[in-house]
């Protein structure tokens, strides 16, 4: 095993694909999911050499997305995150979102995973309904190709309220990690950022790693890991260059104020290295050379790093080039071991 994906983004050639897996009274309405507040890319997403042979979307032809990253790198397998279909976490109309989540998962499974075996699923789930949640994670968790449960990190109340325990706890029965991807922000029930809302798209895309820390300092300082002891998290998409510095601050406080969370057992920094997983994409790029590694070692990165090419975004990284020169240790746990074991591949 030479390569674990972790972040592929698949969609549907027409959103029809899913609807017709909805129940009849929702069926005629389609997919909608909750709007953009007005800022979008200027650069566009996705990647024009990754459409169909017949102008497909990008990432919605098996065929297609085998040839250009699983043959190509040789992938041994690759994690899929229905990206299109986060916005349920944050659907103002609760039954609509809960109903195409199951035809999501439902679609996944049925043309993805049955493609090959090589493509591994996360189980679309949404925050509005935990009880509904932990019953789908239960549904489809059974399949052998399930790895994860993934949910959007926009979100109404921090990730590490009691609220959204149900999710936790059927993801532990499960045997499964739980990963957060953003994309929502701002949108439908959603909070903004910390300082509100951004003018730009360049405002907003760099503020995601800011609600990422919000919510791993909720996470932690709640007590989720504490709860749950054999529940892990991935942290997809949000970058990982903050994650020494949260964690030295965490680390700093709590010697402090630890009797305001006595749950915590040890330092915050030792149930993140232990139990969270960062994804590489987008990989933040420091001026000087060696600098990168510093940031990866401060992390404990030959654990808690694993590899994402964040395929078919124009912006998606190639493997081969993602990185500078690092040691042995660091490749290995970042390109393959990491994601392996997390997801008992190895």
């Amino acid at each position: 095993m030479n390569l674990i994906d972790c972040d592929v983004h698949n969609v549907p050639v027409n959103l029809d694909e899913v609807a017709e897996r909805l129940p009849a009274y929702f069926r005629q309405r389609g997919i909608h999911m909750p709007g953009s507040f007005g800022i979008k890319n200027p650069m566009g997403v996705l990647r024009v050499d990754a459409e169909g042979p017949d102008g497909e979307p990008a990432g919605s032809v098996p065929s297609v997305m085998k040839r250009q990253l699983l043959d190509a790198y040789d992938v041994d397998y690759a994690v899929l995150i229905g990206a299109k279909f986060l916005g349920v976490g944050v659907h103002p109309e609760t039954d609509f979102a809960l109903a195409i989540m199951r035809a999501y998962n439902e679609w996944q499974s049925e043309v993805w995973l049955a493609d090959d075996e090589r493509f591994l699923g996360s189980i679309v789930v949404s925050q509005m309904d935990p009880v509904a949640s932990a019953a789908e994670i239960r549904r489809v968790g059974v399949q052998k190709q399930i790895v994860q449960v993934v949910m959007t990190s926009a979100t109404r109340v921090p990730l590490g309220d009691r609220y959204y325990w149900p999710i936790y706890e059927a993801a532990q029965e499960m045997g499964l990690p739980v990963a957060l991807h953003p994309g929502s922000e701002c949108t439908g029930v959603s909070e903004s950022f910390s300082a509100g809302y951004p003018a730009s798209y360049l405002e907003w895309h760099t503020n995601l790693s800011q609600n990422f820390m919000a919510q791993l300092t909720s996470i932690v300082c709640r007590g989720v890991l504490n709860e749950y002891s054999d529940l892990k998290f991935v942290f997809v998409e949000g970058g990982f260059g903050w994650v020494p510095s949260l964690m030295w601050r965490l680390d700093k406080n709590w010697k402090a104020l630890r009797n305001s969370v006595p749950w915590l057992r040890r330092a915050p920094s030792e149930y993140i290295i232990e139990r969270c997983r960062f994804t590489t994409q987008p990989v933040e790029e420091p001026f000087e050379r060696g600098e990168l590694e510093q940031i990866m070692r401060m992390m404990h990165g030959e654990k808690t790093l694993m590899f994402s090419s964040d395929y078919p975004h124009w912006d998606n990284d190639n493997p081969l080039r993602a990185f500078p020169k690092i040691g042995d240790d660091l490749k290995e746990g970042i390109l393959w071991k990491n994601a392996g074991e997390l997801y008992g591949l190895v």
